[in-house]
């Protein structure tokens, strides 16, 4: 082999590491931004909170672009791709505003440099006064519920093992999993008893006795017919709901009403109260024991109608005001080369380009909201039926960024309307084509199936065919599968099991 020199041209990008921190900035959630500012505050002694009386020159001023409608420039702000945000943090006495045109489709707004938060948000104090039921509450699983009840219950030592057996083989909404023939084989080789299936049967009807009602029972037929057996014997219809739970059970759920009414000689008003009865039990009674707890969403953007025209603002409550610390930016000096002053050194620059990152994830924040909201507005008007498709792509292109950043920023980020709250992923959909040549988002083709089947006769529910034909006379041609799809996808059931009595 011959060795040789040889010169190359060619183009690559570098993932810097303020690149990588301005990419992660932007993918966070509120949540995790407000971990990522503490840890960043903690770490760094030149970040700090700022007071509300800051000096003006230390954040960006407020401000609110009234425009009418009409096709907008796009707006060339001091960030129009991640890659810019790796520049050096800029001066004071630079217009933020400069930038951005006077004409926008949609009203925008954003108080200071960063979302404004007070301090105590993140203080030790706010900790130490978190409700005590907050900090002792706890959420135990429906097998420790039953541990529980069963420590309290006087039962022998081999029942007490079959009663254990039993709670294992129960799983999280309540059934028992489990043979009881196999739960009694498996106890009489590990115990090296004879326990008969009549014992586990036994104490499988006291463990049903526990709370919540229709636990440890081996169907749906028996979960239901425990719940009534613990009602009062004063309930009106008990009687007859036992009846139809234990006699009829494959009718009802097949929605056959007539035969029911010919087996049990109810009247149909008769039987709409026992149906009421039934409906009132719990399917599933394991679901409500140790339920997670609620998470609230904390909304990224807020979105108003203001003199008649659509405002876009950040959150100002999302996360805290930070400043360069200017006691020790001020210890820095040029010519030292010491290990402190290195140190100082080092800290201002990751602090400078922290704030930067974030400025940078706020600017981008606000313009795919702004575009979203000028692009959904018919939504915003008159609800999920007038939703338009879109793409990332169509949004990418009005920003000039790239759709992987777009899908960044859409996802779990929150947007605040007067009809909800919205992740921004949810303003994008699909299009479906209408007879007139147009386009139609599935958002609002679920949101028409949800308005047909809601008013419909529940004597003759709508199929999925006659579903199709009705959109097909509002000019939106649907396949009978796509119209299958999006009603699951709704949770709502076929015609069959929708059919009730009035």
């Amino acid at each position: 082999m011959k060795q040789s020199l040889q010169l190359k041209l060619g183009q690559q990008l570098t993932m810097t590491p303020q690149l990588q921190q301005a990419i992660r900035l932007l993918q966070l959630s509120t949540m995790d931004l407000q971990q990522e500012i503490q840890q960043a505050i903690d770490s760094n002694p030149m970040l700090e909170v700022a007071d509300e009386d800051n000096d003006p020159e230390e954040h960006f001023s407020g401000r609110e672009d009234s425009i009418p409608g009409g096709e907008p420039n796009r707006p060339d702000g001091p960030m129009d791709n991640l890659e810019r945000a790796a520049g050096d943090l800029p001066d004071d006495d630079v217009d933020w505003t400069a930038g951005l045109p006077e004409d926008l489709p949609v009203d925008t707004q954003w108080d200071d440099l960063l979302p404004s938060a007070s301090a105590s948000a993140f203080s030790g104090d706010d900790l130490a006064d978190t409700g005590f039921e907050s900090r002792n509450a706890a959420n135990d699983s429906l097998r420790e519920q039953l541990l529980w009840q069963l420590n309290l219950t006087r039962l022998s030592d081999v029942d007490r093992v079959i009663a254990l057996a039993i709670i294992d083989a129960t799983d999280d909404n309540g059934r028992v999993m489990q043979d009881l023939e196999d739960i009694s084989q498996s106890l009489s080789r590990e115990m090296e008893l004879e326990i008969e299936l009549d014992e586990v049967v036994a104490v499988l009807h006291r463990l049903q006795q526990f709370e919540p009602a229709g636990v440890c029972t081996r169907d749906l037929q028996e979960c239901l017919l425990v719940q009534l057996q613990q009602l009062p014997p004063s309930t009106p219809w008990l009687e007859q709901a036992r009846v139809v739970l234990s006699r009829h059970i494959n009718q009802l759920g097949n929605g056959d009403y007539a035969q029911i009414l010919r087996r049990t000689r109810l009247k149909e008003s008769e039987l709409r109260q026992v149906l009421s009865l039934i409906q009132s039990l719990d399917p599933n009674p394991g679901q409500s024991v140790g339920q997670d707890q609620t998470e609230y969403v904390v909304p990224d953007v807020f979105v108003s109608k203001k003199d008649g025209r659509w405002v876009v603002e950040l959150n100002p409550d999302i996360a805290p005001k930070l400043r360069i610390n200017s006691n020790y930016a001020g210890l820095i000096k040029r010519a030292d080369s010491s290990a402190d002053n290195t140190f100082l050194r080092d800290n201002l620059q990751e602090a400078r380009w922290f704030l930067k990152s974030l400025h940078s994830r706020n600017e981008t924040l606000m313009k795919v909201a702004t575009r979203i909201v000028e692009h959904q507005r018919n939504f915003l008007e008159y609800g999920t039926e007038a939703m338009k498709p879109l793409v990332l792509h169509e949004i990418a292109e009005l920003v000039e960024m790239h759709e992987s950043t777009i899908s960044r920023v859409t996802t779990q980020k929150y947007m605040h309307t007067p009809r909800g709250v919205f992740e921004l992923k949810y303003f994008f959909s699909s299009h479906v084509a209408t007879t007139s040549g147009g386009e139609c988002s599935s958002t609002a083709i679920r949101a028409l199936i949800r308005k047909l089947v809601a008013a419909e006769n529940p004597r003759k529910p709508l199929s999925d065919n006659k579903i199709t034909q009705l959109l097909e006379e509002q000019g939106v041609q649907v396949a009978r599968r796509t119209i299958a799809k999006y009603r699951e996808s709704l949770m709502i059931p076929p015609s069959n099991e929708r059919k009730r009595l009035v």
